[in-house]
């Protein structure tokens, strides 16, 4: 089939412990378009149990195809086709193990004519699957990629009847009821026999019954009759054809098959050494297995130890001598280990191996035998140094990669005690809450800071990657006040940040760290004179980006990278110049530390400890491709250890998280104006007030309320002040700016969101922009019909659409909105009691989560000043406010403009 179609197909499907008939409407597609497809829903593990049964046989098609376990035949038509195979014991006890999983709605197929009502056998439908997969992917157009050359088949099937005797031959010697092993004898080999003694090896032929993985004989047996009718009448001829095959594959098994009786082949020293190493993967590929000699010992075995050099000091406790992780000019030693299983070799030893001329060596009374190649290799392995950081990754996984191969590794010295203190943060000393926190910190963000200080004391970079609303950022403003009461640790500390995060940045600042000195580097006017010890710089990326040849001349204590997803491209301009600002500490904040493939956590995790992970390209292919694709479990856990220690992550399900939390937490986030917004803003203002001072009373107030009006707009977005019929959206607006980082996060959490306006003109902006990013949302006004908010409501706490848009007045009450864990109000109504109305949509009886709260304020206009009086005046606002707008139109000329004034920050 070419393409998608639609069809209504009658089916047989379970029903109540039976079958029956069913007619459903379907959209056939091909299986190359249904591949991805069902790959992304087993790996998101959603949808139905049958889309996610069908995802796992995909992702299980395409290993056994990876693999390389590919039949070539023909269809019953005579087209040439693809199927899987050849499936060894454990390759079919994997697919029946799956087939037994099937739910009973996987069984589904459409009726064929007159045929009996049952459902099909499960592995039937499921090798049927299988061979569909197997034939699709090597007509595809990735085909020639895979296999070095021109496509091994046509794009379409092709009919080919004069081959069915070379498919039937094909058929016989893959489908055999036999598969073939060797079992390797060697002469010899007793304890009395000398250093010298002659050992002669011998592979022997032996048949194994494939259905019956028990039933096992020499080939000489097979052939001589004894046992041959157990492995039934094609015994001898499928063996032979499967040892045509083995010797395809290693050729010293060639002479049987030109013998009378294939029963053992006399191999040299060479084939020997040859058989331990390149031949018995060839021979595994081909399906055969290869038995050695219990009592003989094989197998070089190989460590390394990695720690200070010998000499050096070797402290009880991890933080003494610990070189800065972020450099390389401090190296470790790197010492190899040689063992025969748990017997270490010493020198002499290890040149006896590596002088052997053959296989099979005597030492310590004991036969070993040992690629003569591989002893050499290790004996010219020299003592090297590595770079602290390379140590460390070694030490936290217990391997690394030498030369192509995994070596095991175990650390000495402090690096020893420093990997028991990664792995166990909480035994060390507690760090204490700075005298200077103008706050409490709850007991999650105290573990917090006690794991930041010991991380960055030692030199060693970190993430905290703690659910939003957490309090990542007074967590860090406790680590800079804490650090400079250390000479070694103290210094300045820079915070890159979003634009629309900046404002944010400097009232936590002042409200929690007061008295501490704090800039805004960006604008045109940014300087850095005069920087003192425990300053606080704060500055965008894009200003970074700029201007980091001068941020880079600054001896910083620390730099930090909040919402440090915007550098997961490692690529990108924006992450080469933060790479390029020193400090003595490197700490990353954000709440989404892997929003599509393990390479984002990579891009943070190799700025903040540089070198951790190694290249991207090696991590990829020793990490992310293995778990991403479900290939290697052990892959994961392997990642997992290495990057545990550096990495903190918490959310808000977390046992002793939750309870906490306060059930709602409201937060103001200030942001600047675009330079549009300024400039039309204090366009407005200018030209507003002139017309108000000569007015009459009357007229005042009408000019007032639609000054106060179009400035919230303004503040808004420029477009909806300006009443654009097709404007463009992005890049205008801070608080737009600001939303976008807000549903990066909430979205990345799967998470509901309400977003409240007062005005629908700014809805209508806001849902088109977010279907430009494609993010799913729904908007509910007053026009909105009784049955279509019905309908939006259900859709929304069925967790269809993630972004709830709401008009306050149309919205502010009659909802029950339970699945929001956040509310967003993108304008302020100066009633409080409106706003917490609309808020107690998402937080009234019913909800089981915490409720944040967003307000979004437009810093140094008119909504700063109210939010200002809201916060500090609560019961006057309550009295003055509580009329809105009208209440202000009473204030005087100069009242008025320095309520309505644009003040600095910008």
């Amino acid at each position: 089939m070419a393409s998608a179609s639609v069809a209504d197909l009658t089916v047989v499907v379970p029903r109540d412990g039976g079958v029956e008939e069913a007619s459903v409407p379907a959209v056939l597609v091909p299986v190359h378009t249904a591949l991805p497809v069902l790959a992304r829903a087993r790996a998101g593990g959603q949808g139905h149990r049958s889309t996610v049964f069908w995802g796992a046989a995909a992702l299980h098609a395409l290993h056994l195809v990876a693999r390389g376990l590919l039949l070539p035949g023909l269809s019953p038509g005579d087209h040439d086709a693809w199927r899987t195979g050849p499936l060894r014991a454990q390759d079919t006890e994997a697919l029946r193990r799956l087939a037994a999983a099937m739910p009973p709605e996987a069984h589904a197929v459409p009726l064929a004519g007159t045929a009996p009502l049952r459902l099909p056998d499960p592995e039937q439908l499921l090798r049927a699957f299988l061979d569909a997969v197997a034939d699709t992917l090597p007509r595809s157009p990735a085909a020639p990629l895979v296999t070095g050359g021109p496509a091994y088949a046509s794009p379409e099937p092709v009919r080919l009847p004069e081959q069915r005797a070379w498919a039937a031959e094909v058929a016989a010697g893959h489908d055999a009821g036999v598969r073939l092993s060797l079992r390797i004898e060697a002469d010899g080999l007793t304890d009395a026999a000398d250093d010298d003694s002659d050992v002669t090896f011998r592979a022997v032929l032996q048949v194994h019954s494939v259905s019956d993985p028990a039933l096992v004989a020499d080939a000489a047996d097979v052939w001589a009759g004894t046992r041959g009718e157990t492995f039934g009448p094609r015994a001898r001829m499928d063996a032979l054809l499967a040892l045509r095959r083995a010797a395809r594959a290693w050729a010293p098994l060639t002479p049987l098959l030109a013998a009378a009786v294939p029963d053992a082949a006399v191999l040299a020293d060479e084939e020997v050494t040859e058989l331990l190493g390149a031949g018995a993967v060839a021979l595994s590929a081909a399906g055969v297995d290869v038995h050695w000699p219990k009592g003989l010992s094989r197998g070089l075995r190989t460590h390394a130890e990695v720690g200070p050099s010998e000499g050096g000091p070797e402290a009880g406790h991890a933080s003494a001598a610990v070189p800065s992780f972020l450099s390389a000019d401090a190296l470790l030693a790197f010492t190899w280990s040689f063992a025969l299983g748990d017997r270490r070799l010493d020198r002499a030893e290890l040149d006896r191996l590596a002088e052997a001329k053959r296989p099979v060596v005597r030492l310590r009374d004991q036969w070993v035998l040992i690629d003569p190649q591989e002893a050499r290799l290790a004996r010219s392995r020299q003592d090297r140094k590595v770079t602290p950081v390379d140590a460390l990754g070694a030490a936290l996984t217990g391997w690394a990669e030498v030369d192509g191969r995994r070596v095991e590794v175990r650390p000495t010295g402090w690096l020893a005690a420093l990997r028991e203190r990664l792995e166990d943060p909480e035994a060390q000393r507690p760090v204490e809450q700075p005298a200077g926190l103008a706050a409490t910190l709850r007991d999650y963000q105290r573990r917090g800071l006690n794991w930041l200080a010991g991380m960055t004391s030692l030199g060693l970079g970190c993430c905290l990657a703690d659910d939003m609303g957490l309090g990542k950022t007074i967590t860090l403003i406790a680590l800079h006040l804490h650090r400079q009461s250390d000479a070694e640790s103290a210094g300045p500390t820079l915070v890159v940040c979003p634009t629309s995060l900046m404002g944010n940045w400097q009232r936590e600042i002042e409200r929690f760290a007061p008295g501490t000195p704090v800039r805004r580097f960006h604008g045109a006017r940014r300087d850095l004179d005069g920087l003192a010890d425990g300053e606080f710089v704060l500055t965008t990326y894009g200003t970074m980006r700029l201007d980091a040849p001068r941020l880079a001349g600054v001896p910083w204590g620390m730099l930090v990278a909040d919402e440090a997803q915007h550098v997961k491209n490692p690529h990108s301009s924006t992450a080469r110049e933060l790479r390029s600002i020193g400090a003595r500490a490197r700490v990353a904040l954000t709440g989404t530390p892997v929003e599509n493939n393990l390479s984002e956590l990579w891009a943070i995790l190799d700025w903040t400890t540089p070198g951790l992970l190694g290249r991207l390209g090696t991590f990829r292919r020793r990490y992310a491709e293995a778990v991403e694709g479900g290939q290697d479990p052990a892959a994961a856990d392997r990642l997992a250890r290495l990057v545990r220690p550096f990495l903190l992550r918490r959310r808000k399900s977390d046992p002793g998280i939750a309870p906490e939390l306060p059930p709602k937490t409201e937060t103001d986030h200030a942001v600047s104006l675009t330079e549009e917004q300024a400039a039309l803003y204090e366009a407005v203002v200018r030209e507003a007030l002139a017309e108000i001072s000569g007015a009459g009373s009357m007229a005042r107030r009408g000019l007032i309320v639609k000054l106060l009006t179009g400035l919230k707009q303004i503040c808004n977005h420029p477009a909806q002040y300006l009443k654009e019929e097709r404007p463009v959206i992005s890049g205008r607006s801070g608080k737009l700016e600001l939303l976008d980082e807000l549903l990066d996060t909430i979205l990345a959490e799967r998470a509901g969101v309400l977003v409240f306006t007062q005005y629908v003109q700014m809805a209508r902006l806001l849902e088109r922009h977010l279907a430009a990013r494609g993010t799913l949302s729904q908007f509910l006004h007053g026009g909105t019909s009784v049955a279509g908010r019905e309908a939006m409501v259900r859709r929304f706490q069925d967790g269809e659409v993630p972004v709830f848009l709401l008009s306050l007045k149309a919205a502010g009450t009659g909802l029950n909105l339970t699945r929001a864990e956040h509310v967003v109000h993108y304008d302020r109504w100066w009633n409080p009691a409106v706003e917490a109305q609309a808020t107690d949509r998402a937080y009234r009886i019913g909800q089981t989560r915490p409720v944040q709260v967003h307000r979004i304020i437009a810093e140094g206009t008119i909504e700063d000043r109210i939010a200002e009086l809201l916060m500090r005046k609560r019961e006057l606002a309550d009295a003055v406010l509580g009329a809105g707008e009208a209440a202000l139109t009473e204030l005087t000329d100069a009242e008025l403009a320095d309520l309505v004034g644009l003040r600095g920050g910008l």
